[in-house]
Protein backbone atom coordinates (compact mmCIF):
# COMPACT_ATOMS: atom_id res chain seq x y z
CA UNK A 1 0.00 0.00 0.00
CA UNK A 2 1.86 2.74 -1.17
CA UNK A 3 1.41 6.82 -0.91
CA UNK A 4 4.40 7.30 -3.40
CA UNK A 5 3.57 9.30 -6.60
CA UNK A 6 1.80 7.36 -9.60
CA UNK A 7 4.84 6.09 -12.16
CA UNK A 8 2.35 5.93 -15.08
CA UNK A 9 0.51 9.68 -14.54
CA UNK A 10 0.89 11.52 -17.61
CA UNK A 11 2.76 14.80 -17.90
CA UNK A 12 1.88 17.80 -19.15
CA UNK A 13 5.72 19.33 -19.69
CA UNK A 14 6.01 18.19 -24.13
CA UNK A 15 2.41 19.54 -23.94
CA UNK A 16 3.22 22.77 -22.62
CA UNK A 17 6.01 23.29 -24.75
CA UNK A 18 3.70 22.22 -27.66
CA UNK A 19 1.02 25.04 -26.05
CA UNK A 20 3.76 27.60 -25.78
CA UNK A 21 5.33 27.12 -29.07
CA UNK A 22 1.94 26.63 -31.64
CA UNK A 23 -0.79 28.17 -29.57
CA UNK A 24 -1.57 31.25 -32.17
CA UNK A 25 -4.53 33.38 -30.88
CA UNK A 26 -7.75 32.74 -32.26
CA UNK A 27 -11.12 33.65 -30.91
CA UNK A 28 -12.69 30.44 -31.59
CA UNK A 29 -10.52 28.25 -30.12
CA UNK A 30 -10.17 29.99 -26.47
CA UNK A 31 -13.62 31.54 -25.48
CA UNK A 32 -13.31 34.51 -24.16
CA UNK A 33 -10.17 36.07 -25.74
CA UNK A 34 -10.49 38.08 -28.57
CA UNK A 35 -11.19 41.86 -29.91
CA UNK A 36 -12.63 44.11 -26.65
CA UNK A 37 -15.34 44.76 -29.07
CA UNK A 38 -16.82 41.40 -29.26
CA UNK A 39 -18.85 40.26 -26.36
CA UNK A 40 -17.88 36.93 -24.80
CA UNK A 41 -18.93 34.43 -26.49
CA UNK A 42 -19.76 30.63 -24.81
CA UNK A 43 -18.16 27.49 -25.84
CA UNK A 44 -19.89 25.55 -29.00
CA UNK A 45 -22.42 23.01 -27.02
CA UNK A 46 -20.76 19.67 -26.54
CA UNK A 47 -22.40 16.33 -27.01
CA UNK A 48 -22.38 14.94 -23.92
CA UNK A 49 -22.95 11.18 -25.30
CA UNK A 50 -19.66 9.24 -24.90
CA UNK A 51 -20.88 7.25 -27.65
CA UNK A 52 -21.85 9.40 -30.20
CA UNK A 53 -18.66 9.78 -32.55
CA UNK A 54 -17.83 6.58 -33.86
CA UNK A 55 -15.35 5.18 -36.87
CA UNK A 56 -15.67 2.07 -39.31
CA UNK A 57 -12.65 0.31 -39.36
CA UNK A 58 -13.03 -3.27 -40.71
CA UNK A 59 -15.93 -4.99 -39.02
CA UNK A 60 -15.12 -3.18 -36.40
CA UNK A 61 -16.54 0.21 -35.05
CA UNK A 62 -13.84 3.04 -33.16
CA UNK A 63 -15.32 5.71 -31.29
CA UNK A 64 -13.25 9.00 -31.95
CA UNK A 65 -11.01 10.37 -28.32
CA UNK A 66 -12.74 13.31 -27.43
CA UNK A 67 -11.27 16.50 -25.53
CA UNK A 68 -12.45 16.25 -21.84
CA UNK A 69 -10.26 18.17 -18.95
CA UNK A 70 -11.32 17.91 -15.91
CA UNK A 71 -10.35 16.24 -12.31
CA UNK A 72 -12.79 13.02 -11.36
CA UNK A 73 -12.11 11.39 -7.76
CA UNK A 74 -12.83 7.98 -8.39
CA UNK A 75 -14.07 5.98 -4.37
CA UNK A 76 -11.66 3.36 -6.01
CA UNK A 77 -12.84 -0.01 -4.94
CA UNK A 78 -11.06 -2.98 -3.52
CA UNK A 79 -8.96 -5.24 -6.04
CA UNK A 80 -8.63 -2.52 -9.13
CA UNK A 81 -4.83 -1.40 -9.62
CA UNK A 82 -4.80 2.33 -9.92
CA UNK A 83 -3.76 1.88 -13.88
CA UNK A 84 -7.21 -0.37 -14.62
CA UNK A 85 -9.00 2.51 -12.72
CA UNK A 86 -7.82 5.59 -14.92
CA UNK A 87 -8.22 2.81 -18.45
CA UNK A 88 -12.03 2.61 -16.69
CA UNK A 89 -12.54 6.42 -16.63
CA UNK A 90 -10.94 6.98 -19.98
CA UNK A 91 -13.16 4.69 -21.56
CA UNK A 92 -16.53 6.10 -19.44
CA UNK A 93 -15.26 9.61 -20.89
CA UNK A 94 -13.55 8.31 -24.22
CA UNK A 95 -11.27 10.69 -23.06
CA UNK A 96 -7.86 11.49 -25.31
CA UNK A 97 -5.64 11.68 -21.95
CA UNK A 98 -5.67 10.46 -18.46
CA UNK A 99 -3.90 9.73 -15.64
CA UNK A 100 -3.88 9.31 -11.70
CA UNK A 101 -2.29 11.42 -9.26
CA UNK A 102 -0.76 8.76 -6.33
CA UNK A 103 -1.01 5.13 -6.88
CA UNK A 104 -3.43 3.11 -4.77
CA UNK A 105 -3.18 -0.27 -4.29
CA UNK A 106 -5.24 -2.89 -5.19
CA UNK A 107 -5.92 -4.06 -1.44
CA UNK A 108 -7.38 -0.54 -0.21
CA UNK A 109 -10.12 1.59 -1.35
CA UNK A 110 -10.97 5.05 -1.05
CA UNK A 111 -9.88 8.40 -3.04
CA UNK A 112 -7.97 7.86 -6.31
CA UNK A 113 -7.98 11.19 -8.10
CA UNK A 114 -7.99 10.88 -12.03
CA UNK A 115 -6.85 13.89 -14.13
CA UNK A 116 -8.63 14.16 -17.41
CA UNK A 117 -6.96 16.09 -20.37
CA UNK A 118 -5.51 19.37 -19.29
CA UNK A 119 -6.03 18.45 -15.55
CA UNK A 120 -3.14 16.23 -16.33
CA UNK A 121 -0.98 19.28 -15.97
CA UNK A 122 -1.62 20.28 -12.51
CA UNK A 123 -1.58 16.88 -11.35
CA UNK A 124 2.38 16.84 -9.33
CA UNK A 125 0.19 20.03 -7.41
CA UNK A 126 -2.21 16.74 -6.20
CA UNK A 127 0.88 14.49 -5.65
CA UNK A 128 2.86 17.15 -3.14
CA UNK A 129 -0.44 17.51 -1.10
CA UNK A 130 -1.33 15.82 2.17
CA UNK A 131 -2.76 12.09 2.20
CA UNK A 132 -5.44 11.35 4.52
CA UNK A 133 -5.78 7.26 5.41
CA UNK A 134 -7.52 4.74 7.43
CA UNK A 135 -5.95 1.70 8.33
CA UNK A 136 -6.08 -1.91 10.71
CA UNK A 137 -3.10 -3.53 11.61
CA UNK A 138 -3.74 -6.95 12.50
CA UNK A 139 -0.56 -7.63 15.22
CA UNK A 140 1.56 -10.96 15.82
CA UNK A 141 2.65 -11.35 11.94
CA UNK A 142 5.16 -9.85 9.36
CA UNK A 143 4.18 -10.51 5.63
CA UNK A 144 7.17 -10.04 3.07
CA UNK A 145 5.22 -7.46 1.81
CA UNK A 146 3.91 -6.01 5.30
CA UNK A 147 0.41 -6.51 3.87
CA UNK A 148 -2.36 -9.10 4.35
CA UNK A 149 -1.41 -10.41 0.27
CA UNK A 150 1.77 -11.44 1.45
CA UNK A 151 3.51 -14.24 2.63
CA UNK A 152 4.28 -14.85 6.49
CA UNK A 153 7.94 -14.36 7.71
CA UNK A 154 7.86 -13.82 11.64
CA UNK A 155 5.03 -14.66 14.06
CA UNK A 156 4.67 -13.65 17.60
CA UNK A 157 2.16 -14.52 20.44
CA UNK A 158 2.62 -10.95 21.96
CA UNK A 159 -0.03 -8.24 21.76
CA UNK A 160 0.20 -4.65 22.32
CA UNK A 161 -2.35 -2.96 25.42
CA UNK A 162 -4.18 0.28 24.45
CA UNK A 163 -1.50 2.34 26.98
CA UNK A 164 1.52 0.90 25.27
CA UNK A 165 0.04 2.05 21.64
CA UNK A 166 -0.71 5.32 22.40
CA UNK A 167 2.73 5.79 24.21
CA UNK A 168 4.02 5.31 20.82
CA UNK A 169 2.47 6.62 18.97
CA UNK A 170 4.83 10.22 19.17
CA UNK A 171 7.55 8.54 18.56
CA UNK A 172 6.04 8.11 14.66
CA UNK A 173 4.65 11.73 14.27
CA UNK A 174 6.51 14.95 12.63
CA UNK A 175 9.98 13.98 10.57
CA UNK A 176 10.72 10.57 10.82
CA UNK A 177 13.28 7.97 9.06
CA UNK A 178 11.13 5.34 6.89
CA UNK A 179 12.70 2.30 5.71
CA UNK A 180 10.45 1.65 2.60
CA UNK A 181 9.18 -1.61 2.26
CA UNK A 182 11.18 -4.62 -0.37
CA UNK A 183 7.68 -4.71 -2.32
CA UNK A 184 7.66 -0.95 -3.47
CA UNK A 185 8.05 0.87 -6.59
CA UNK A 186 11.09 2.25 -5.44
CA UNK A 187 14.08 2.10 -8.54
CA UNK A 188 17.39 0.30 -7.76
CA UNK A 189 19.80 0.44 -10.21
CA UNK A 190 17.20 0.72 -12.76
CA UNK A 191 14.89 -2.23 -11.70
CA UNK A 192 11.88 -1.59 -9.58
CA UNK A 193 12.33 -2.91 -5.86
CA UNK A 194 8.90 -5.29 -6.14
CA UNK A 195 10.28 -6.82 -9.60
CA UNK A 196 13.64 -7.73 -7.66
CA UNK A 197 11.75 -8.78 -5.07
CA UNK A 198 9.63 -11.11 -6.65
CA UNK A 199 12.79 -12.83 -8.60
CA UNK A 200 13.73 -13.72 -5.24
CA UNK A 201 16.54 -11.05 -5.05
CA UNK A 202 17.47 -9.64 -1.62
CA UNK A 203 16.25 -5.99 -1.54
CA UNK A 204 18.00 -3.61 0.41
CA UNK A 205 16.49 0.04 0.87
CA UNK A 206 17.88 2.65 2.95
CA UNK A 207 16.43 5.19 5.38
CA UNK A 208 14.42 8.52 4.07
CA UNK A 209 12.75 11.36 6.00
CA UNK A 210 9.02 11.25 5.65
CA UNK A 211 6.69 13.62 7.50
CA UNK A 212 3.67 12.00 9.17
CA UNK A 213 1.40 15.30 10.13
CA UNK A 214 -0.90 13.04 12.16
CA UNK A 215 -1.06 9.77 13.91
CA UNK A 216 -4.33 8.40 16.01
CA UNK A 217 -5.58 5.24 17.53
CA UNK A 218 -8.93 5.38 16.22
CA UNK A 219 -10.37 1.99 17.61
CA UNK A 220 -9.10 -1.69 19.06
CA UNK A 221 -12.05 -4.07 18.26
CA UNK A 222 -9.93 -7.07 19.80
CA UNK A 223 -6.54 -8.02 20.75
CA UNK A 224 -5.44 -8.64 17.50
CA UNK A 225 -6.77 -5.90 15.77
CA UNK A 226 -5.87 -1.75 15.85
CA UNK A 227 -7.42 0.99 13.51
CA UNK A 228 -5.54 3.90 12.91
CA UNK A 229 -5.62 7.20 11.22
CA UNK A 230 -2.68 8.81 9.83
CA UNK A 231 -2.24 12.31 7.83
CA UNK A 232 0.78 12.21 6.11
CA UNK A 233 3.20 14.02 3.54
CA UNK A 234 4.48 12.46 0.12
CA UNK A 235 6.18 9.43 -0.06
CA UNK A 236 5.28 7.64 3.25
CA UNK A 237 4.86 4.17 3.19
CA UNK A 238 1.54 3.07 5.49
CA UNK A 239 2.78 -0.61 5.32
CA UNK A 240 5.86 0.63 6.49
CA UNK A 241 4.25 1.96 9.59
CA UNK A 242 2.40 -1.24 10.81
CA UNK A 243 5.84 -3.04 10.04
CA UNK A 244 8.02 -0.76 12.21
CA UNK A 245 5.45 -0.14 15.44
CA UNK A 246 4.98 -3.86 15.51
CA UNK A 247 8.46 -4.48 15.96
CA UNK A 248 8.99 -1.59 18.43
CA UNK A 249 6.14 -2.92 20.55
CA UNK A 250 7.71 -6.42 21.06
CA UNK A 251 4.62 -8.15 18.28
CA UNK A 252 4.65 -7.64 14.79
CA UNK A 253 2.20 -6.32 12.79
CA UNK A 254 0.97 -6.18 8.84
CA UNK A 255 -1.68 -4.20 7.27
CA UNK A 256 -5.04 -6.13 6.73
CA UNK A 257 -7.34 -2.90 5.31
CA UNK A 258 -5.96 0.29 3.95
CA UNK A 259 -8.75 3.46 2.91
CA UNK A 260 -7.74 6.58 1.12
CA UNK A 261 -9.91 9.72 2.92
CA UNK A 262 -7.70 12.45 1.78
CA UNK A 263 -5.40 13.09 -1.44
CA UNK A 264 -4.46 16.97 -1.55
CA UNK A 265 -7.61 19.63 -1.88
CA UNK A 266 -9.86 16.13 -2.73
CA UNK A 267 -11.75 14.55 0.55
CA UNK A 268 -14.36 12.02 1.10
CA UNK A 269 -17.23 14.30 0.17
CA UNK A 270 -15.61 14.49 -3.97
CA UNK A 271 -15.18 10.71 -4.06
CA UNK A 272 -17.82 8.92 -6.90
CA UNK A 273 -18.19 5.58 -6.82
CA UNK A 274 -17.65 3.68 -10.23
CA UNK A 275 -21.04 2.52 -9.96
CA UNK A 276 -22.11 5.96 -10.16
CA UNK A 277 -20.23 6.66 -12.99
CA UNK A 278 -21.01 3.80 -15.12
CA UNK A 279 -25.13 5.14 -14.52
CA UNK A 280 -24.12 8.47 -15.22
CA UNK A 281 -22.15 7.57 -19.07
CA UNK A 282 -25.97 5.36 -19.36
CA UNK A 283 -27.80 8.65 -18.61
CA UNK A 284 -25.74 10.55 -20.82
CA UNK A 285 -26.17 8.62 -23.64
CA UNK A 286 -29.94 8.45 -23.31
CA UNK A 287 -29.52 12.15 -23.13
CA UNK A 288 -30.82 12.07 -19.67
CA UNK A 289 -27.85 13.89 -18.14
CA UNK A 290 -24.45 15.10 -18.81
CA UNK A 291 -20.93 14.06 -17.73
CA UNK A 292 -20.14 17.07 -17.16
CA UNK A 293 -21.68 16.82 -13.76
CA UNK A 294 -19.01 14.08 -12.52
CA UNK A 295 -16.19 16.48 -13.86
CA UNK A 296 -14.07 19.07 -11.05
CA UNK A 297 -12.61 21.64 -12.51
CA UNK A 298 -9.20 21.72 -13.36
CA UNK A 299 -8.22 24.34 -10.88
CA UNK A 300 -8.98 22.60 -8.17
CA UNK A 301 -6.02 21.16 -7.76
CA UNK A 302 -4.71 24.43 -7.36
CA UNK A 303 -5.97 25.64 -4.63
CA UNK A 304 -3.36 26.63 -2.49
CA UNK A 305 -1.88 28.73 -5.41
CA UNK A 306 -2.76 32.64 -5.59
CA UNK A 307 -4.89 33.28 -8.39
CA UNK A 308 -4.45 36.15 -10.59
CA UNK A 309 -6.73 37.87 -13.32
CA UNK A 310 -5.68 39.70 -16.12
CA UNK A 311 -7.18 41.97 -18.89
CA UNK A 312 -8.47 40.38 -22.15
CA UNK A 313 -5.20 41.96 -23.97
CA UNK A 314 -2.52 40.59 -21.41
CA UNK A 315 -4.68 37.13 -21.79
CA UNK A 316 -4.10 37.00 -25.56
CA UNK A 317 -0.63 37.53 -24.76
CA UNK A 318 0.24 34.80 -22.67
CA UNK A 319 -1.97 32.28 -24.44
CA UNK A 320 0.52 32.74 -27.25
CA UNK A 321 3.22 32.10 -24.44
CA UNK A 322 4.37 35.84 -23.67
CA UNK A 323 5.28 37.35 -20.82
CA UNK A 324 3.43 39.95 -19.69
CA UNK A 325 4.75 43.16 -17.91
CA UNK A 326 3.38 44.18 -14.19
CA UNK A 327 1.82 47.97 -14.44
CA UNK A 328 -0.01 50.21 -12.38
CA UNK A 329 -0.59 50.52 -8.47
CA UNK A 330 -2.68 47.33 -8.33
CA UNK A 331 0.60 45.03 -10.11
CA UNK A 332 1.32 42.03 -7.39
CA UNK A 333 4.24 42.45 -5.41
CA UNK A 334 4.72 39.03 -4.53
CA UNK A 335 6.75 36.58 -6.50
CA UNK A 336 5.90 33.10 -7.43
CA UNK A 337 3.77 30.37 -8.69
CA UNK A 338 0.50 31.81 -10.04
CA UNK A 339 -2.96 30.20 -12.00
CA UNK A 340 -4.04 33.08 -14.16
CA UNK A 341 -7.37 33.26 -15.08
CA UNK A 342 -9.44 35.56 -17.38
CA UNK A 343 -12.87 36.67 -16.58
CA UNK A 344 -13.12 33.94 -14.10
CA UNK A 345 -11.59 31.17 -16.95
CA UNK A 346 -8.55 29.55 -16.15
CA UNK A 347 -5.76 30.51 -18.59
CA UNK A 348 -2.71 29.46 -17.32
CA UNK A 349 0.24 28.47 -14.42
CA UNK A 350 2.73 30.88 -14.54
CA UNK A 351 5.88 33.03 -12.11
CA UNK A 352 5.85 36.11 -11.29
CA UNK A 353 8.92 38.14 -10.75
CA UNK A 354 11.14 40.85 -11.88
CA UNK A 355 7.85 42.75 -12.84
CA UNK A 356 7.38 40.15 -14.89
CA UNK A 357 4.42 37.33 -15.51
CA UNK A 358 5.95 34.49 -17.03
CA UNK A 359 3.59 32.11 -18.74
CA UNK A 360 4.93 28.39 -17.87
CA UNK A 361 1.61 25.81 -18.73
CA UNK A 362 -0.76 27.30 -20.92
CA UNK A 363 -4.40 25.44 -20.89
CA UNK A 364 -6.94 24.50 -23.70
CA UNK A 365 -10.20 24.20 -22.21
CA UNK A 366 -11.93 23.53 -25.40
CA UNK A 367 -14.22 20.51 -25.05
CA UNK A 368 -15.92 19.18 -22.21
CA UNK A 369 -15.26 20.75 -18.92
CA UNK A 370 -17.17 20.66 -15.93
CA UNK A 371 -20.55 21.98 -15.02
CA UNK A 372 -21.52 25.34 -13.11
CA UNK A 373 -22.25 23.50 -10.85
CA UNK A 374 -19.11 21.88 -9.68
CA UNK A 375 -17.41 25.32 -9.31
CA UNK A 376 -18.41 25.29 -6.16
CA UNK A 377 -16.81 22.69 -3.49
CA UNK A 378 -19.10 20.95 -1.53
Amino acid sequence: MTMDPAHDTISGEQADQRDVQKNNLADDNFAGLGSDSQPHQEPRRVNNDPRANTRQKGNQVRRDRRDVHGWVVLDKPIGMTSTQAVAVLKRLFNAKRAGHAGTLDPLASGGLPIALGEATKTVPFVMDGRKRYQFTVCWGEERDTDDIEGRVTATSDQRPTREAILALLPRFTGVIEQIPPRYSAIKIQGERAYDLARDGEIVELAARPVEIHHLTLVNQPDNDHAVFEAECGKGTYVRALARDMGRILGTYGHICALRRTLVGPFGENDMIPLDQLEALCDRAASGEGSLADALMPVETALDDIPALAVTRADAARLHRGQAVLLRGRDAPTSSGTVYVTMAGRLLALAEVGNGEIIPKRVFNLTGLTASSGRNERN
